[in-house]
């Protein structure tokens, strides 16, 4: 019997933009959840956003907004970029919603009433980063390991909950679930965590510090400590206590966290949930950082990564198939567009792409493009066939994916287009040609090289739905017949021979460097050329411009760049443009103002930063901005 599969994200904490941190944890749950659908249709995934706390309230500060236009404005952007990533979860939840913090409230009650949560004045050294308190066994040379910075002493009374009457039950439910954390790394440092006295967790914070957030049930002077409102967001989200969901996905839950909140998830949810009379979840699958030359990614550092700048540079797909294959789950891993570009030429363009076009080429030129009947003596007796391999392509992947080993399960794919690729230098299907005597052995080959492609097709799936899709209608196959499924993909002579083929497309073009990453823009500041009428152009031509109207949400100077300001602009998604306009425009003449952009322009690099359009302007002895007469939606289109 196949069991249902729950995965969930870590509920995004909503002081910052999403970046490619985000997208990676996000991408390796929809890769982990659509892996799973090839086996069952009872999955479900489950991602959103964390919106309480001191850092939340600090941010808004910092944008002149209410703590509730802030968390609006900023979960907005995750929950739009989703989709935009082909991320396919089931829900999206936020701790502001009134379900959520219902739930909150009955479990904070309960483990009260149980005894768990106790009053008391205590006096720590807390992170206002982290939102936590540390001992002094946690900090590095005084310091805060995340942020770097001294923690401050504070001394306030507030409601303590007695994780530490939990010790030893959670040692002996790691031991016992030698699995219930991996890679096990984590589950070894979890336990030598735990080899210390365990200290009980203070879960509230006074309101006369603090009103944003969700008021304990048993005590209208205190906020819940964020943590324990975000961690219960897992079961909040399945409609516990009562909802099918709950009864049907919460026992076999996995959660896809990041390393630096390994001890809310390793530590803190365990316990929580065992003092609450839940379940414990499944398994906590933890994750390594993306580093940006050696350091770990950082807003404070500047070194963000925004993932839908690469996306829309390099193609969907391919991004997504980069992040799964270069980084070891668990382990660290280096940015770099080097790197990406060289993984889409090599193993994209070259490998997977070249074999696609070349039997669908050979396809056509043999067969007119109809799927060739193969002949089984043939592949009987002159082992012809790559049935057996293809076998064990999907076994060995199903075996990864399991364990969230994604690079290895892509590795074994990528291993068996190297054998069709020697398979075709083998087989010679051109020379087969070539001979009446050996059309049956050629029928043969061309199909089998169609069906391993079939299987390649199913198998890129998680990673790469839209290239399985595309791939799959080029095989005469429909897509939303769901040949992904494992059972298909164990069966061979699923495509029919009689079927019609689609002439073949370049899957992944190949990226050049040189040409695609010397990006250049028209310089705005310029004096004007003469005046001269450029010659006249179609309907057609004037269609392929894309003019919408964006509002300039945010403008500042480029440090070293005399003449350029970055500024964000909402387009109905936030984009980052660079124009070289600060010697017409200040940064707050423009804050607010409507313009005319270019939304189709390929992105450019200018001064390290991506620049994702072009405002219009009128270029005479100085520079006036194309606007409106009138306010209109941003993003509305100009026609």
């Amino acid at each position: 019997m196949v069991m249902p599969f729950y995965i969930t994200t870590p509920i995004y904490y909503v002081n910052a933009r999403p970046h490619l941190g985000h997208a990676y944890s996000t991408i390796a749950a929809d890769t982990a959840k659509r892996f799973h659908s090839m086996k069952t249709n009872d999955t479900y995934f489950l991602t959103g956003t964390d919106e309480h706390g001191d850092k939340i309230v600090q941010a808004a500060k910092n944008e002149n907004l209410s703590p509730r236009a802030y968390v609006d404005k900023i979960s907005g952007l995750f929950h739009d970029l989703w989709p935009k990533l082909n991320i396919s979860n089931n829900n999206f939840i936020r701790t502001t919603d009134q379900s959520h913090m219902n739930v909150v409230s009955m479990i904070l009650q309960r483990i009260f009433d149980s005894g768990d949560i106790y009053f008391s004045e205590y006096e720590g050294q807390y992170c206002f980063g982290c939102e936590r308190f540390y001992t002094k066994l946690e900090l590095v040379d005084g310091k805060c390991p995340d942020h770097k910075t001294e923690p401050e002493t504070i001394k306030e009374a507030n409601y303590f909950f007695k994780m530490s009457r939990y010790q030893d039950w959670l040692i002996e439910h790691i031991q016992k679930n030698p699995d219930f954390i991996r890679p096990e790394r984590y589950k070894n440092e979890v336990l030598a965590f735990l080899r210390e006295p365990l200290e009980d967790l203070c879960i509230s914070r006074p309101k006369s510090r603090l009103k944003w957030g969700i008021t304990l049930p048993f005590d209208s002077n205190f906020v819940t400590y964020v943590w324990f409102d975000a961690l219960l967001n897992y079961v909040s989200a399945l409609g516990y206590p009562d909802c099918d969901l709950y009864n049907k996905f919460w026992p076999v839950a996995q959660h896809i966290v990041a390393k630096d909140i390994l001890k809310p998830h390793g530590i803190y949810w365990p316990i929580m949930l065992k003092a609450a009379g839940l379940p414990i979840y499944q398994h906590l699958n933890v994750h390594g950082y993306w580093n940006i030359a050696d350091s770990k990614m950082s807003k404070s550092i500047g070194n963000v990564i925004e993932p839908l700048e690469l996306k829309n540079i390099y193609g969907l797909d391919s991004f997504r198939f980069f992040l799964m294959r270069d980084m070891v789950f668990g382990l660290d891993s280096n940015f770099s567009e080097e790197a990406l570009v060289q993984r889409v030429n090599s193993d994209l363009a070259n490998d997977l792409g070249n074999l696609f076009s070349r039997v669908l080429a050979m396809a056509h030129k043999y067969f007119k493009g109809v799927v060739p009947e193969p002949d089984p003596e043939i592949e009987k007796t002159s082992k012809i066939g790559l049935r057996m391999a293809a076998l064990d392509t999907v076994a060995e992947f199903d075996q990864h994916m399991e364990v969230f080993a994604f690079h290895k399960a892509l590795a074994s794919i990528w291993h068996f287009i190297s054998k069709m690729n020697k398979y075709v230098d083998i087989t010679a299907p051109w020379e087969l040609a070539k001979r009446k005597s050996s059309q049956q052995q050629l029928k043969t080959v061309i199909y089998n090289l169609l069906e391993g492609l079939r299987v390649v097709s199913g198998l890129v799936y998680p990673v790469m739905p839209g290239t399985a899709a595309t791939m799959q209608k080029h095989l005469g196959l429909d897509p939303e017949k769901q040949f992904y499924k494992l059972e298909l993909l164990q069966a061979w002579h699923i495509i029919l021979p009689g079927n019609k083929l689609p002439k073949s497309i370049t899957l992944f073009p190949r990226i050049d460097i040189k040409k695609d990453k010397a990006y250049s823009m028209a310089k705005s500041s310029e004096t004007a050329e003469q005046l001269t009428i450029k010659p006249e152009i179609t309907i057609q031509d004037l269609n392929k411009l894309d003019l919408r109207v964006g509002t300039i949400l945010k403008a500042e100077p480029i440090p070293r760049a005399k003449k350029l300001l970055k500024l964000e602009v909402d387009l109905g998604e936030i984009r980052t443009i660079i124009s070289g306009i600060s010697e017409q425009y200040s940064p707050d003449d423009l804050v607010g103002k409507q313009v005319i952009v270019v939304a189709n322009l390929k992105p450019a690099k200018l001064m390290g930063v991506l620049s994702q359009g072009m405002l219009l302007a009128a270029v005479d002895k100085d520079i006036s901005l194309a606007t409106l007469d009138k306010p209109v939606k941003p993003g509305t289109k100009l026609s």
